[in-house]
């Protein structure tokens, strides 16, 4: 079965380089995980390619280069500039993002956008109908592209159709808020197998089933649960999604990394480090973990000059207003901690906001003595996995947000926390940073046992089983993709 993987964005990157337009491959563990897998399929990865105006002719050599390069092919869907602001930046960023991430507060629920989002799924759906063969798996991913499986039935294709939410999925309090509520449930429902994250986004969506579209029949089994809307049955499972656990532990083991960890050590001689990485974005609690460390510091006197804070944010949709205004809001934070704080030859908090080396992330992760995860809602957060897979010495300590997917696999043995909770997040830094290494060790190891066993190979396997294609299935690249 050959699997046509569509998701709003390729994994490449095209942008314009000394008056030439140039392409390379995105990294992460979704795309070095597919790689194998559409090779051996002969595949196809569909997407909008991340670049607005640029000619089709110059698109389209780029992306069958690149294809060549990868051994599966790279499809474009382009969008126009109206189209890319209006779906993209706002149903998707003012609205669906927002209101999954339980911040209702902040959705702009503009009928325009909900326009805009159903003809790019058409734009979608024609690029699929162009590319696809009767025989394929046509697996959607995220939230952008919810209703594709709606548009695909309606044109009348027979495929198996399946779709991952990566983000959370919302309470029905939360959910009801949406305008276009049951055409997005009834949308969802014409896919055959639908993934989510943890079984709380599993028991929101069944609720919000239950509760707006009381005809679906629902049918329980051992793993999954069976809804039939009109005679149409989709499988609903949980599959949490996993890095590659053997790229990073073995990343953070080399030397030019340990040279880099060293060179930190001795920079922050005698005292322990304490890390944050995350995405410029409102989801991420910064704001409630600044206050929380300035509450440390201020009730935990001894805390000073013993730890640092390294905070680390990746910039992300900064033409956007709401962005603009909290990366603001944390650098005029972090300001006033370190003005109170600092003391000569001791600096609270070493802000970085920028891109960072792969290189240099993965020796921050091997040096932290303690990750924190401040996330107020999160699909999975896959920093608190990728601190655990650098962690080879064993000496770390995870602190977690209750809110963040990857909770439900790795809070029994990570300091949970509530980020909204200043004084509990405060009173679990110090907690965090008195456990001694004999205390550590052993809950460090249970959790890189937990990372390197539901890597992002077991979760596409999982994913794959339920779309009805086994590890024993001659054309599976399971075994190329690491995971038998």
């Amino acid at each position: 079965m050959r699997i046509v993987f569509v998701s709003n964005r390729l994994p490449v990157v095209i942008e314009p380089n000394e008056g030439r337009w140039s392409i390379r491959g995105a990294s992460g563990g979704l795309v070095t995980a597919l790689d194998p897998l559409l090779r051996g399929s002969d595949g196809i990865w569909l997407g909008w390619p991340g670049a607005v105006g640029l000619e089709p002719e110059k698109l389209e050599s780029l992306l069958a280069d690149f294809s060549r390069s990868q051994g599966y092919r790279i499809a474009a869907v382009p969008l126009k500039e109206k189209e890319y602001t209006q779906f993209y930046e706002g149903f998707c960023n003012q609205i669906i993002w927002p209101l999954f991430h339980d911040l209702q507060s902040l959705c702009n629920f503009e009928p325009e956008f909900w326009h805009y989002a159903q003809q790019v799924q058409q734009k979608f759906a024609r690029a699929v109908e162009s590319h696809g063969k009767p025989d394929d798996l046509i697996w959607v991913h995220d939230y952008q592209l919810m209703g594709l499986g709606q548009v695909l039935a309606d044109h009348g294709l027979q495929n198996k159709l399946a779709f991952f939410l990566h983000i959370p999925f919302p309470a029905p309090d939360i959910f009801r808020k949406l305008p276009w509520r049951r055409q997005v449930l009834k949308a969802l429902l014409r896919y055959d197998v639908i993934g989510l994250q943890t079984t709380p986004d599993l028991d929101n969506f069944l609720q919000c089933v239950q509760r707006l579209l009381p005809d679906v029949e629902r049918q329980d089994t051992s793993r999954q649960v069976r809804l039939t809307l009109k005679g149409h049955s989709s499988v609903i499972g949980v599959f949490p999604i996993g890095i590659d656990y053997k790229e990073f532990a073995d990343g953070a083991a080399q030397p030019t990394v340990a040279q880099k960890v060293e060179e930190l050590r001795k920079n922050f001689a005698g005292r322990q480090i304490i890390l944050s990485v995350d995405r410029l974005d409102y989801t991420k609690g910064v704001l409630y973990r600044l206050r929380a460390i300035a509450l440390a510091l201020e009730r935990y006197p001894d805390l000073r000059r013993q730890v640092t804070f390294f905070q680390v944010i990746v910039p992300s949709r900064e033409n956007v207003p709401q962005y603009q205004t909290l990366k603001s809001e944390i650098e005029q934070s972090v300001a006033h901690i370190n003005g109170k704080f600092t003391e000569p030859g001791w600096i609270p908090i070493h802000h970085v906001f920028r891109n960072v080396e792969r290189e240099e992330l993965l020796a921050w992760y091997r040096a932290a003595d303690v990750a924190i995860i401040t996330s107020l809602k999160d699909g999975m957060n896959l920093v608190a996995k990728e601190y655990c897979a650098c962690q080879i010495n064993g000496n770390g300590v995870l602190v977690l947000s209750e809110f963040a997917g990857a909770a439900e696999q790795l809070g029994r043995w990570a300091v949970l926390i509530n980020p909204y909770d200043t004084d509990e997040v405060a009173q679990a830094i110090k907690q965090a940073v008195m456990t001694t290494p004999a205390q550590r060790r052993p809950a460090m190891e249970k959790l890189r046992m937990n990372v390197r066993a539901e890597n992002v190979y077991w979760w596409l396997s999982e994913c794959l089983a339920a779309c009805g294609i086994s590890q024993g299935q001659p054309a599976s690249s399971l075994a190329a993709a690491g995971v038998v």
